[in-house]
């Protein structure tokens, strides 16, 4: 057990998109990591590394899954740099309400930075599951 405080949401929408229950982009996937285009565009590129089983934070992630995850993370940012070739990477990742954690099932974000600069912080449009296939497609040819 842990003291931070996770989200209340069910159910947990990264279980069901990677489920099939609910329709997302998946880029990549394996037995213990997956990673997803989000449909919040804060930076080009933007993708969400999360692992397979739930685990609400970080703490919970066993040594392999750690080391699947962080793999992805590193493929993501790797894709991202190749098919958008940004001046920079951004990769963030949230613990709590109090740290502005919003689903309860960890996630690393990773996205090209702008060209003005940074991430977008502020609302974003909801992009279409059509522009995230796109995206996906645009990323592909660049996972190693």
């Amino acid at each position: 057990m842990t003291s931070i405080e996770v989200p209340e949401l069910e159910p947990c929408p990264f279980c069901d998109y990677l489920a099939g229950t609910r329709p997302f982009t998946i880029l990549t996937r394996d037995e213990l990591s997956a990673t997803l285009v989000t449909r919040e565009q804060r930076g080009s590129g933007h993708l969400l590394v999360v692992p397979v089983a739930h685990r609400s934070t970080l703490i919970e992630l066993g040594s392999k899954e750690a080391s699947a995850v962080m793999s992805s993370v590193i493929a993501a940012a790797q894709a991202i740099t190749d098919a958008y070739e940004p001046e920079g990477v951004a990769v963030w990742q949230n613990n709590g309400v109090p740290a502005q954690q919003t689903i309860p099932h960890v996630h690393f974000h990773i996205a090209g930075t702008l060209p003005e600069g940074g991430t977008e912080w502020n609302w974003v449009e909801e992009a279409s599951l059509a522009d995230t296939d796109r995206i996906a497609d645009k990323l592909r040819p660049f996972l190693r």
